[in-house]
């Protein structure tokens, strides 16, 4: 019987009868002849994009991860594909619309353009920032990046559907205004390029699932720094530093070439602003600075200061205060480790090395103030989530024992501050002031240290230690309030936090003491009911009862909260039990049984001369 092949649009070949394929083809509808020759490839470019990127490396801005990523997705693609460039010696394939007969041609154009890309943003995060050669190889990569986006765009305007080739378009536009971005020049033709794929992704994120809608989103909000930036530099908006900052501190890959640029204009502009920093004042002390990556460093130190003590910091949000004292905190040791390699090549010259060695000590004790702010900081956010109740089941639960390890480190940086302030020889009034101020602060830190030490013993059941603590806080509270109000300068802050101690320390230490001869009162009573529950068979079964014994029952087998108590849910290992078995039979009766005699039944073993001789 004959039979014919059908090929199904998925590639899986049915072999049926021959007038049941003709009866298919007169009852079924007729095919479109245009679909099969041009088929429409869909790629959703922009998804496809962010899960790659994110799985292997952009998370955390590892371009060379990603690069190698890309690199062997291609080699995979070009051997499934059987698109190699033959053995040993190269030689070309063109990439056209004739070539492409599945979707997978698409995503070889896509990832070489991909691998360029990444390849130079991997170039751009170098340490000191791209010498002149390597400016150069950079830029031929992002050349190379816009030539395959290009080429990705002509062929999903060709192959893919409508959607797919608006993305592409997109896609092709920022990889136009990235090159020209990085060019430093027709920032108008960039311009244009931004705007084209921002209109794009506006009119893309109107469509589709919630996950492609929120990608589009993201993906605006990343380029809109771009464009801010473009119509800055061509003088159609007037954008301030500080703008141009916040812009900066938005996240994204398609802003880290907009980070890096805006960095080294930021570096550029103190380097020019440095010139006038020739002195560094610190507590009536004047310390010439002629190392000019010192005055950098200083004056990225002195700049983001501002953002701290500023009009605009009390809006501004604890995780970014936190990012800028980190920011501060290296801008200083970087400005430190300069000063000591200048000290190390002074040679013999004493005024020189007496100035450098005073610069060195007044740049450590700025870093010390900010090092106590910052655990201050810290400080105020844990008595915030100690005060307040736990609302969400994954935040973390502060404890007194964290505060009274950050008072630890508060006391620690206060004595170090006041031995460094303290270290000189001929001292101005104002170091001496600034001393004193620290040991202030240092008995105020002791006090709230004392403070937050009580409440752990309170909270374990300790009503003595909490009690003596809690009456040595205050006394440390009330020493620190009198010593505040003698000096010229109070701070209030301080102050009005001491008296809050103080009144706390008092209510609470009436709270121990009152707990406490509650409880030495009803130990008698307690002792007495145990004792009466004790019978001579054992433990008592009242109170021996486990928590799987007592289900009917709504009552807590934990305990109290500030006792530490083992939880009584169930006796482990859990006791023998009696249970039934075979019956084992033991003859007993054997041993004690008389049985006759049987030797006159034995043969009796008759020998004669003959076997004598054979013995």
């Amino acid at each position: 019987m004959k039979y014919k092949a059908l090929v199904m649009q998925r590639g899986v070949r049915i072999m049926v009868k021959e007038n049941e394929v003709a009866a298919m083809e007169i009852e079924g509808p007729k095919p479109n002849n245009s679909d099969q020759i041009n088929p429409r490839y869909s790629i959703n470019v922009l998804q496809l994009l962010k899960s790659a990127q994110m799985q292997h490396g952009l998370r955390h801005g590892d371009y060379g991860r990603y690069r190698r990523y890309c690199t062997a997705r291609l080699r995979r693609l070009y051997k499934s594909l059987k698109f190699t460039h033959g053995r040993g010696k190269y030689t070309r394939r063109a990439m056209n619309e004739s070539t492409v007969t599945e979707v997978r041609y698409l995503h070889l154009v896509l990832y070489t353009a991909e691998r360029a890309w990444s390849h130079a943003m991997e170039k751009r995060q170098l340490l000191d920032g791209p010498n002149a050669k390597q400016r150069i190889y950079l830029i031929g990569r992002l050349r190379k990046a816009v030539k395959w986006a290009d080429l990705f765009s002509r062929l999903c305007a060709a192959k893919g559907d409508s959607r797919t080739s608006l993305e592409a378009e997109a896609y092709a536009s920022c990889m136009n205004g990235l090159l020209l971005f990085e060019q430093d020049r027709n920032w108008d033709t960039a311009l244009k390029n931004f705007i084209s794929a921002r209109a794009v992704y506006e009119e893309l994120g109107k469509y589709g699932d919630l996950e492609n809608q929120v990608l589009c989103r993201e993906r605006v909000e990343e380029l809109e720094p771009s464009v801010r930036y473009c119509r800055h530099k061509i003088g159609e908006s007037n954008l301030k530093t500080s703008e141009l900052l916040q812009i900066g501190e938005m996240e994204g890959p398609a802003l880290d070439l907009f980070k890096a640029k805006l960095e080294a204009a930021m570096a550029e502009a103190r380097s020019q602003q440095a010139a006038s920093l020739t002195e560094f004042h610190w507590l009536g002390h004047r310390f010439p600075i002629s190392n000019a990556k010192t005055r950098v460093s200083i004056l990225k130190a002195q700049e983001l200061e501002k953002d701290l003590h500023g009009p605009a910091a009390d809006s501004l949000p604890v995780e970014k205060k936190l990012a800028v004292f980190d920011k501060i905190y290296t801008a200083y040791q970087e400005a430190r480790s300069f000063i000591r390699s200048d000290l190390a090549s002074a040679g013999n010259a004493d005024s020189v090395k007496d100035d450098l060695n005073g610069l060195d000590k007044a740049v450590g004790a700025v870093l010390g103030q900010r090092t106590i702010e910052r655990n201050q900081l810290l400080v105020s956010i844990a008595k915030s989530k100690l005060a307040r109740h736990r609302d969400d089941k994954n935040e973390k639960v502060t404890k007194p024992e964290e505060l009274v390890r950050l008072y630890d480190l508060l006391l620690q940086n206060t004595g170090d501050l006041s031995d460094l302030v303290s270290s000189g020889r001929d001292r101005k009034p104002e170091e001496v002031a600034f001393s004193e101020d620290c040991v202030l602060c240092s008995i105020a830190f002791r006090a709230q240290r004392c403070f937050y030490l009580a409440k752990s013993y309170s909270s374990a059941g300790k009503r003595t230690e909490a009690y003596a603590l809690y009456c040595h806080a205050q006394s440390l509270a009330e020493n620190a309030l009198k010593k505040f109000q003698t000096t010229m300068d109070t701070d209030e802050a301080m102050t009005e936090e001491l008296k809050t101690l103080y009144n706390e320390c008092r209510a609470n230490s009436c709270i121990e003491h009152a707990t406490g001869i509650m409880e030495d009162e009803k130990a008698p009573e307690n002792l007495s009911k145990k004792i009466s529950t004790i019978s001579l068979s054992g433990v008592d079964k009242k109170a021996e009862k486990f928590l799987i014994e007592k289900l009917d029952v709504y009552e807590s087998a934990v305990g109290e909260s500030n006792v530490k108590s083992v939880p009584r849910i169930g006796v482990f290992p859990p006791a023998f039990q009696s249970i039934p078995r075979n019956p084992i039979v033991l003859d007993l009766a054997y041993n004690c049984i008389d049985f006759p005699s049987l030797e006159n039944r034995m043969k009796k073993d008759k020998k004669g001369f003959i076997s004598r001789l054979w013995r």
